[in-house]
């Protein structure tokens, strides 16, 4: 069980720590009206008040109602900054673009989503002297249920190794709104897409396999082909070394 003062205070010295090291004026991080990404905006505007959170929709029809709703209720709940970026137009433009050339699949159109937020975070990171503060938990992680070089690119970030059940944890106890922590899980990277539904298994099952417990046969095996088929998410880019270094 979660020592949950003991946790919140820890993550707050992390931000601290890091952003003294980096010689960063602030923070800033994508605030998509969700559960990961409202911890990570208490928890940063805990340890720096220059916090930014950016809401950018892009297409679907969540986007632009309940998750937008529901990143601005986070944000004056908890004082923290706030600015719109569109990005459909954008969106659009870069696939009229690319199909120019290459005909996109769903899957690749959907994970442009999340690298044009990648890029409008760095703009504004650069720009303003923040760092980029990362908003993936430990269960994504392990499936692999995030984009590469979207958003699983950061300069750091304080909730990689909790659990989405811990992360409710954290949320109830620090008061947020309880629509954050009532509604489907979902990157919104089209309409009618649900975390679970996608992955083909619930939070609670995935955690209790991360915590060492038994799912079952099926969960195993389901779980484990995602973590492998998604290995090359975790390491990194593929260096090439010269025989003999």
């Amino acid at each position: 069980m979660l020592n949950i003062e003991k946790e919140i205070e820890e993550r707050v010295a992390f931000i601290e720590k890091i952003l003294v090291e980096s010689k960063a004026d602030g923070l800033v991080f994508g605030n998509s009206g969700g559960k990961d990404s409202a911890l990570v905006g208490i928890l940063c505007k805990k340890a720096c008040k220059n916090t930014l959170g950016i809401i950018m929709p892009c297409e679907t029809r969540r986007n632009y109602a309940e998750d937008k709703e529901d990143a601005i209720k986070v944000a004056e709940k908890f004082s923290i900054q706030t600015r719109i970026v569109d990005l459909k137009g954008i969106k659009q433009a870069l696939v009229s673009a690319v199909e120019e050339t290459s005909t996109l699949t769903p899957g690749a159109k959907a994970n442009i989503n999340p690298r044009l937020r990648m890029t409008v975070l760095y703009s504004i990171a650069l720009s303003e002297n923040r760092l980029v503060v990362g908003t993936g938990n430990k269960s994504e992680g392990y499936m692999g249920y995030f984009t590469k070089w979207g958003d699983g690119a950061y300069d750091l970030n304080p909730i990689s190794d909790l659990t989405v059940t811990e992360i409710y944890e954290l949320l109830r106890y620090l008061g947020a709104p309880e629509i954050i922590i009532s509604k489907a899980p979902s990157a919104a990277l089209f309409d009618g897409q649900t975390d679970e539904g996608e992955m083909g298994i619930k939070y609670s099952d995935l955690d209790r396999y991360i915590k060492g417990e038994s799912v079952g046969e099926e969960l195993t095996e389901l779980i484990s082909k995602a973590h492998q088929r998604s290995e090359h998410k975790r390491k990194g880019p593929f260096n090439y070394q010269p025989k003999g270094e």
